[in-house]
């Protein structure tokens, strides 16, 4: 693997990365392979997101002149108490930023935001197909623990996903008895 020339900085989401986020998704929106979303996204989509990131990390890699090459984020997994320290991850790359080791460098400053955030588990869903992104999980520390079957249609077609998890196991024993109880 080709490593990133020159070294691509990870950085908290700012406004004004709002069009490049929209843009990086919209690729994958197009691609019919990350997302059963079908919407178009616009920077204005992307306001809430970018504002919250202080409770659910949203992080931006930036190359040298300051072009987003990427981003990752977490969103809530399930509304009840008892999930509120499992995040629902993303992650997006620019089609020239594939393949040259950024997504691993990305997915690991998520998890390390996920773990100063107090979150005890990160999970997702894949597309079976989707190589690249099975194998950046694994490579960091995900596991695949299952298939959920005719999850969703995208086209028309019934398609399967992969579910993903990563424990963060210094945040399990002082993760907050509501949450573990509920």
């Amino acid at each position: 693997m080709k490593p990133l020339q020159p070294p691509a900085r990870i950085r908290t989401a700012r406004a004004e990365d709002a069009a490049a986020i929209a843009d990086i998704y919209n690729h994958g929106i197009l691609g019919r392979q990350a997302t059963f979303e079908t919407r178009l996204r616009t920077a204005g989509d992307l306001g809430a997101a970018i504002a919250a990131a202080a409770e659910w990390p949203l992080l931006v890699a930036e190359a040298e002149d300051g072009q987003v090459l990427g981003w990752a984020g977490l969103s809530a997994y399930r509304p009840r108490d008892c999930y509120a320290g499992i995040g629902d991850f993303s992650i997006y790359l620019a089609p020239a930023a594939r393949g040259r080791g950024l997504g691993k460098a990305l997915l690991q400053a998520l998890v390390g935001a996920a773990r100063e955030r107090g979150f005890w588990k990160l999970v997702s869903r894949i597309f079976p197909e989707n190589a690249a992104s099975r194998a950046l999980c694994q490579r960091c520390g995900f596991r695949e623990v299952g298939t959920y079957e005719k999850h969703g249609r995208l086209d028309g077609r019934w398609r399967d996903v992969v579910i993903v998890e990563r424990l963060v196991p210094e945040n399990l024993e002082t993760a907050a008895p509501a949450a573990r109880s509920a």
